[in-house]
Protein backbone atom coordinates (compact mmCIF):
# COMPACT_ATOMS: atom_id res chain seq x y z
CA UNK A 1 0.00 0.00 0.00
CA UNK A 2 2.99 2.34 0.40
CA UNK A 3 3.15 2.66 -3.41
CA UNK A 4 -0.31 4.26 -3.54
CA UNK A 5 -0.12 7.88 -4.69
CA UNK A 6 -2.73 10.48 -3.85
CA UNK A 7 -3.26 13.75 -5.64
CA UNK A 8 -2.86 17.00 -3.74
CA UNK A 9 -6.18 18.13 -2.23
CA UNK A 10 -7.07 21.83 -2.29
CA UNK A 11 -8.18 22.76 1.23
CA UNK A 12 -8.92 26.48 1.00
CA UNK A 13 -7.73 29.84 -0.24
CA UNK A 14 -4.68 30.95 1.75
CA UNK A 15 -6.60 34.01 2.94
CA UNK A 16 -9.13 31.77 4.73
CA UNK A 17 -6.54 30.78 7.35
CA UNK A 18 -5.50 33.59 9.70
CA UNK A 19 -2.76 33.44 12.35
CA UNK A 20 -4.23 31.89 15.50
CA UNK A 21 -7.69 31.87 13.93
CA UNK A 22 -10.20 29.18 13.06
CA UNK A 23 -9.02 26.10 11.24
CA UNK A 24 -10.43 24.10 8.36
CA UNK A 25 -11.44 20.45 8.87
CA UNK A 26 -11.56 17.66 6.29
CA UNK A 27 -12.74 14.06 6.49
CA UNK A 28 -9.91 11.56 6.26
CA UNK A 29 -8.97 7.93 6.55
CA UNK A 30 -6.19 7.11 9.01
CA UNK A 31 -4.76 3.58 9.11
CA UNK A 32 -8.00 2.31 7.55
CA UNK A 33 -10.41 4.07 9.95
CA UNK A 34 -12.46 7.25 9.78
CA UNK A 35 -10.69 10.39 10.97
CA UNK A 36 -10.54 14.16 10.56
CA UNK A 37 -7.57 16.34 9.66
CA UNK A 38 -7.32 20.07 10.25
CA UNK A 39 -5.38 23.02 8.88
CA UNK A 40 -4.45 26.24 10.69
CA UNK A 41 -2.12 29.18 10.22
CA UNK A 42 0.54 30.23 12.72
CA UNK A 43 3.46 32.61 12.22
CA UNK A 44 2.35 33.17 8.64
CA UNK A 45 2.61 29.49 7.70
CA UNK A 46 -0.08 26.86 7.15
CA UNK A 47 0.11 23.65 9.19
CA UNK A 48 -1.99 20.49 9.20
CA UNK A 49 -2.53 17.69 11.69
CA UNK A 50 -4.63 14.64 12.34
CA UNK A 51 -7.40 15.86 14.64
CA UNK A 52 -6.54 13.43 17.41
CA UNK A 53 -5.05 14.28 20.82
CA UNK A 54 -1.80 12.45 21.66
CA UNK A 55 -3.16 11.70 25.15
CA UNK A 56 -6.51 10.07 24.29
CA UNK A 57 -7.63 9.72 20.66
CA UNK A 58 -10.28 12.47 20.78
CA UNK A 59 -10.70 15.47 18.49
CA UNK A 60 -9.06 18.66 19.70
CA UNK A 61 -11.46 21.44 18.66
CA UNK A 62 -13.76 22.76 21.38
CA UNK A 63 -16.14 24.17 18.77
CA UNK A 64 -15.85 22.89 15.22
CA UNK A 65 -12.79 24.55 13.67
CA UNK A 66 -11.59 26.20 16.91
CA UNK A 67 -8.19 24.70 17.72
CA UNK A 68 -6.25 27.56 19.31
CA UNK A 69 -6.54 28.46 22.98
CA UNK A 70 -7.46 32.07 23.84
CA UNK A 71 -3.98 33.58 23.31
CA UNK A 72 -3.71 32.11 19.80
CA UNK A 73 -0.25 30.73 20.63
CA UNK A 74 -1.05 27.05 21.18
CA UNK A 75 -3.36 24.40 19.81
CA UNK A 76 -5.41 22.96 22.66
CA UNK A 77 -7.33 19.76 23.27
CA UNK A 78 -10.76 20.77 24.54
CA UNK A 79 -11.20 17.51 26.45
CA UNK A 80 -8.05 17.33 28.60
CA UNK A 81 -6.39 20.74 28.14
CA UNK A 82 -3.24 19.42 26.47
CA UNK A 83 -1.48 22.22 24.59
CA UNK A 84 0.56 21.80 21.42
CA UNK A 85 3.05 24.02 19.58
CA UNK A 86 1.31 24.82 16.28
CA UNK A 87 4.53 24.74 14.26
CA UNK A 88 5.67 21.30 15.45
CA UNK A 89 2.63 19.54 16.95
CA UNK A 90 4.71 18.79 20.07
CA UNK A 91 2.77 18.67 23.33
CA UNK A 92 4.06 21.50 25.52
CA UNK A 93 1.87 20.88 28.55
CA UNK A 94 -0.89 18.72 29.95
CA UNK A 95 -1.37 14.96 30.16
CA UNK A 96 0.41 14.14 26.89
CA UNK A 97 3.61 16.06 27.64
CA UNK A 98 6.26 14.94 25.17
CA UNK A 99 3.71 13.46 22.75
CA UNK A 100 3.03 14.87 19.29
CA UNK A 101 0.15 15.42 16.94
CA UNK A 102 0.41 13.42 13.72
CA UNK A 103 1.41 15.97 11.04
CA UNK A 104 -0.28 16.33 7.68
CA UNK A 105 1.86 17.36 4.72
CA UNK A 106 0.85 20.86 3.63
CA UNK A 107 1.82 22.85 0.54
CA UNK A 108 0.85 26.45 -0.03
CA UNK A 109 1.09 27.52 -3.66
CA UNK A 110 -0.14 29.90 -6.30
CA UNK A 111 -3.03 28.73 -8.46
CA UNK A 112 -4.95 30.45 -11.27
CA UNK A 113 -7.59 31.36 -8.62
CA UNK A 114 -4.96 32.77 -6.22
CA UNK A 115 -2.78 31.38 -3.45
CA UNK A 116 -4.18 28.22 -1.84
CA UNK A 117 -3.45 25.62 0.85
CA UNK A 118 -3.14 22.00 -0.29
CA UNK A 119 -2.98 18.71 1.61
CA UNK A 120 -0.46 16.19 0.30
CA UNK A 121 -1.93 12.87 1.49
CA UNK A 122 0.08 9.74 2.16
CA UNK A 123 -0.77 6.04 2.23
CA UNK A 124 -1.57 6.05 5.96
CA UNK A 125 -3.46 9.37 6.14
CA UNK A 126 -5.51 10.39 3.13
CA UNK A 127 -8.96 11.69 2.15
CA UNK A 128 -11.79 9.36 3.04
CA UNK A 129 -13.53 7.62 0.18
CA UNK A 130 -16.61 9.44 -1.08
Amino acid sequence: MSDVKFDAVRICASSELTDGGPGVRRAASFAGGAAVVFFVRYGGQAYGYLNRCAHVPMELDWVEGQFFESSGLYLMCATHGAIYAPETGKCEGGPCRGGRLRPVHVDERDTPEGRAVFWLPDAELHPSSP
